[in-house]
C-alpha cells in the first residue's frame, strides 16, 4: 500500500498537543463541505452524514494535526471509514423500512448543477443506482469517479490493497454503467418534464404529463410509514398515469408547487397550506420520464428549506 498522509488506525494516531486545537478546527472547517459530500454520497442521508462528520471530528481533535502531512486526505479517509460502518448498519435497518426508500433531498446551490460529475453523483437516480452496490464498491466508486482520488488514497480509506481497489473500481463502474440512463439528459429536458407535472397540479390537466411518460416508467414514493405513500414501486405508463390521475385529482387547487434545485437537478417542492408536503424529482431519457421520485417522509424534508453546500 502507498505512503499514507496520516495515521491509519486508532492505535497509531499521533496524539494532539496543547495549542493545536485552533489549527485542527481550521483544517476541519476548511474541508467540512467536502467531507459532508463524501458521507452523503455514500449514505444518501444528510442526517447520517452529519453523524459521520461528528465522529470524524471527535477523532480529528485527538490527533496532532501538525504531524499529518495532508489533512484533506486524512480527513477523507476517516470520513470514508466512518461512513462505511454507518452504511453497513443502515443496510440492516432498510430491510424493515416501510415502502420504498429514497435518498434525503437537498436544496443545492446553482454551482452544483454546473459541476457535471458532482451533479450526477448526488442526483436521486444515481444515489438509487449506488444503493445496489456493496458498501465497499460504493465507497470506491464515489472516491474514484466523483472525487478523483488516486487508487493508493482509496486503498488507505477502505483498507484494501491497490490492486484490489482497481478491481473493485472496475466492477463498480460496470455495475453503474449498466443501470444509469443510456442517453445524456440535459437540464432543459428535466425542467420540461417537471413543468408538465407542475401544470398538472395547478390546472388538473394531466395530458401534458402523461404524454411524457416512458412505457416502462417507475414511480417511487417514500412516506417512511409516517405519511401515506405507495408501498411498492408502480411500474408502467398506464399504472403510473392512473395513480397520478387519482392523486393529483385529490390535491388540485389546494397544493402549490415551486421549482427548486434539488440534488443538483431541477425538481419540484410541493406545499399544502404553506407546509412542505413533498419533493418530486424525475429521471429522464431523451424527452421521456423514466422515473418519478416522490419523497414525502417528513423526517427527510428538513433540507429543502435551506441550502446545503456540496463540494468536491
Amino acid at each position: 500500500m502507498s505512503e499514507h498522509s496520516g495515521p491509519t488506525s486508532d492505535t497509531d494516531e499521533p496524539q494532539a498537543e496543547p495549542g493545536g486545537a485552533h489549527r485542527a478546527t481550521d483544517s476541519f472547517v476548511a474541508h467540512r463541505n467536502l467531507l459532508f459530500t463524501v458521507a452523503y454520497e455514500m449514505l444518501g442521508s444528510a442526517a447520517d452524514a452529519e453523524d459521520v462528520l461528528q465522529e470524524t471530528w471527535l477523532r480529528w481533535v485527538k490527533v496532532d494535526s501538525d504531524s499529518v502531512r495532508d489533512p484533506r486526505a486524512y480527513l477523507v479517509r476517516v470520513t470514508t471509514r466512518q461512513a462505511l460502518m454507518r452504511l453497513r448498519s443502515l443496510r440492516r435497518s432498510k430491510e424493515s423500512y416501510v415502502g420504498p426508500w429514497l435518498p434525503e433531498p437537498l436544496l443545492t446551490a446553482p454551482d452544483v448543477a454546473e459541476d457535471v460529475e458532482l451533479a450526477e453523483g448526488v442526483s436521486m437516480a444515481m444515489l438509487l443506482v449506488m444503493e445496489t452496490l456493496t458498501p465497499t464498491e460504493r465507497a470506491v466508486f464515489v472516491l474514484r469517479e466523483v472525487f478523483g482520488l488516486d487508487y493508493d488514497e482509496i486503498a488507505g480509506a477502505v483498507d484494501r490493497n491497490t490492486v484490489t481497489v482497481r478491481q473493485i473500481a472496475h466492477r463498480a463502474r460496470n455495475h453503474v454503467a449498466a443501470r444509469r440512463p443510456r442517453a445524456a439528459v440535459s437540464r432543459a429536458q428535466n425542467r420540461a418534464a417537471l413543468l408538465a407535472f407542475q401544470r398538472a397540479v395547478e390546472t388538473g390537466d394531466l395530458q401534458g404529463l402523461l404524454d411524457q411518460l416512458a412505457p416502462d416508467v417507475v414511480f417511487l414514493s417514500d412516506g417512511g410509514g409516517i405519511v401515506q405513500a405507495a408501498l411498492e414501486p408502480i411500474v408502467g405508463a398506464d399504472r403510473v398515469a392512473a395513480l397520478l390521475t387519482a392523486g393529483l385529482g385529490r390535491i388540485a387547487g389546494s397544493a402549490s408547487v415551486a421549482p427548486a434545485q434539488i440534488n443538483g437537478r431541477p425538481a419540484l417542492v410541493m406545499r399544502i397550506g404553506g407546509q412542505v408536503e413533498g419533493v418530486l424529482a424525475v429521471g429522464t431519457e431523451g424527452s421521456l420520464i423514466t422515473g418519478l421520485y416522490f419523497v414525502r417522509n417528513p423526517e427527510k424534508l428538513s433540507r429543502v428549506e435551506r441550502e446545503t453546500t456540496l463540494r468536491r
